[in-house]
């Protein structure tokens, strides 16, 4: 028997929270990975964050060697995969480098969206899926109910379905004994030229970036000179290792492998993610194919609380970029708000992660700007803008439609909460294009906007089902809407970072929202400030916040409306007038806040 008939390479993929970083933990823990000692919980889940949320975030591997029944030793190559719908890319890109996965469904709660949406992804690649059932010693677990819905939702025959638990190990050996015995080892010739797929890179601040590869064909060593055929650079290979899961050295990868390798590079933007990697003595001639980039599609600005931050912020998203290279940032000038970034994010929840991780890794108090996504605007000169930033949004004459991203949407949900989510659904502009049902499990199916979607979506449909919808996208293509620019102006100056682009029914109340909300935050000054929600020219809501008045009769004693009165009222009222024309309003950090949080609370 060869050594790459003994290589097996799967991802663990399942919904966000069923238990796949756990049970990665114990098939280490039996393997021998890490000594008891060593253990701890979540072993692939390396950032804060990713512990403090239960979530994961970046897709770890590791290499194990497994002792099976039959006496053989086994190679594993596990990686570990994301399950929320922000982090598809990485799910993507994992599936790319396996032959099979691991299907985790939690049984006490079922099938649900992401669950849906990965195995589609490993399906199409045509992997081998193991059907596990996790969570069997909890009272709630539902072993027949949950097979059931898996046949049903998924289509995957569930007779071998192996239950187990990651909390008490239970179930781990068949786990094992499954992965070595129904899924495929590599397809790979040790002897041919070398062919390796890229599948991940990070910067790492002591050796430069690491790349994360597969090799498919061939034989990988120390000191080779290998070409990255995207960009014809030559490097040479400094060091060469796997993650067991500590950073381990070996002398060589072989096909069917997957390791990583040191060359030197300095930065994260000449290693593309799913670009071929071969001998630069001995060229292939055809690529692989790689796999689709991530877009940003969610956009909003970000801004230092105190601007003399701006630096620190700069630098910040200079070094959190070498380590995800799925975000963009700009530099952008407010005159709100002063200098800040333009940044695109795979979704909300990164967009949550990023901001989170500049807040408490570089120490930056930060302020964000609605999050909008990209439009397409058709202008009169039959050009298209790709629109970002309403403040860039050209003049109504000049435009001769605008078109917004649509997606396609999976939710999940007990029946009992159904209408609620038709409900919002509906409000959202959404159009329903499937019903189905799993027993007393609704899968639904809706074309929604993204600009409806992106911002508090996710919030009500937990809220209105306690938590046991489960939702999951993917973008479809772009849509004329009725959209316009709804700008702000405070004293009759317009707030750029308040603008937004918003559809036209929406409009009205939407600037009704905002104007009594900042009538709140904005405080008063010496003079009346108007708040104004206007589209173009036309005023569509309006809120006044009243001036301080000073009593300029108190030292008058008695009488009626003499002339002196009156004088002196008609000199406080030039007063006030040439203060609000000359007077600047200072417009608070929480009025910003307050204006994000109208949606969520609507």
């Amino acid at each position: 028997m060869s050594d790459i008939k003994r290589i097996r390479n799967f991802s663990i993929i399942a919904h966000i929270d069923h238990g796949k970083s756990t049970i990665a933990d114990r098939i280490i823990h039996k393997c021998g990975g890490l000594t008891d000692r060593e253990m701890k919980q979540q072993v692939l889940d390396s950032m804060d964050i990713e512990r403090e949320r239960g979530i994961t975030i970046k897709a770890q591997t590791v290499k194990l060697n497994y002792k099976g029944k039959d006496g053989q030793i086994y190679k594993l190559n596990i990686i570990d995969t994301p399950g929320h719908v922000d982090f598809g890319y990485e799910v993507s890109r994992s599936l790319s480098a396996c032959e099979g996965s691991l299907l985790i469904v939690d049984s006490t709660q079922g099938v649900e969206a992401q669950t849906l949406a990965n195995v589609y992804q490993a399906l199409e690649i045509n992997h081998e899926v193991i059907p596990v059932l996790n969570k069997i010693d909890l009272p709630a677990s539902d072993l027949e109910k949950t097979k059931k819905e898996i046949e049903d939702v998924v289509g995957i025959e569930t007779i071998n379905a192996i239950p187990c638990s990651g909390k008490t190990g239970e179930g781990i050996d068949d786990i094992l004994e499954a992965i070595i015995n129904k899924l495929p080892a590599p397809k790979g010739i040790s002897n041919d030229k070398l062919k390796c797929l890229l599948v991940d890179s990070w910067y790492d601040s002591y050796l430069g970036v690491v790349i994360l590869i597969r090799v498919i064909n061939g034989k990988l060593k120390k000191g080779m000179k290998i070409k990255l055929m995207s960009n014809n650079q030559e490097h040479l290979i400094e060091r060469v290792g796997v993650f067991t899961p500590k950073a381990t050295d070996i002398s060589d990868l072989n096909s069917g492998e997957i390791g990583f390798i040191i060359t030197g590079i300095k930065s994260l933007s000449e290693t593309k993610v799913g670009d071929t990697i071969c001998d630069a003595n001995d060229p292939i001639d055809d690529p692989l194919p790689g796999f689709k980039p991530s877009k940003p599609v969610v956009f909003c600005g970000l801004f230092p609380v105190d601007s003399s931050e701006y630096q620190k912020l700069k630098d910040g998203l200079a070094k959190l970029k070498l380590n995800d290279a799925s975000f963009s940032h700009e530099p952008e000038s407010s005159s709100a708000l002063g200098l800040g970034f333009r940044c695109g994010f795979l979704g909300l929840l990164h967009l949550e992660i990023i901001t989170e991780r500049l807040e408490r890794e570089f120490d930056v108090s930060l302020i964000t700007t609605t999050p909008g996504v990209i439009y397409k605007v058709h202008t009169t000169l039959n050009k298209i803008l790709d629109l970002q930033n309403p403040t860039n949004m050209p003049d109504p004459s000049q435009i001769k439609k605008i078109e917004e991203p649509w997606i396609k949407s999976t939710i999940i949900t007990p029946d009992e909460y159904l209408g609620s989510i038709i409900k919002i659904c509906q409000d959202k502009r959404g159009v329903q294009t499937n019903l189905s049902y799993s027993g007393s499990r609704a899968v639904l199916s809706y074309d929604l906007p993204l600009n409806e979607v992106v911002f508090d979506f996710n919030d009500r449909l937990k809220s209105v089902s306690s938590g046991y919808a489960s939702f999951d996208y993917e973008i479809s293509g772009y849509r004329e809407g009725d959209l316009v620019n709804l700008g702000i102006l405070v004293n009759s100056e317009p707030v750029d970072a308040l603008a937004m682009i918003i559809h036209k029914d929406f409009a009205q109340k939407t600037g009704r929202q905002v104007c009594e909300k900042l009538k709140d935050l904005i405080p008063r000054h010496n003079f009346m400030i108007p708040v104004q929600a206007a589209i173009g020219g036309k005023i569509v809501a309006r809120e006044s916040i009243k001036g301080f008045k000073k009593d300029v009769l108190t030292k008058i004693h008695g009488g009626g409306a003499t002339d002196r009165k009156r004088k002196l009222l008609e000199k406080q009222k030039k007063g006030k007038a040439r203060s609000k024309q000359f007077g600047k309003v200072e417009i608070p950090q929480e009025a910003f806040i307050g204006v994000l949080k109208i949606n969520k609370e609507s």
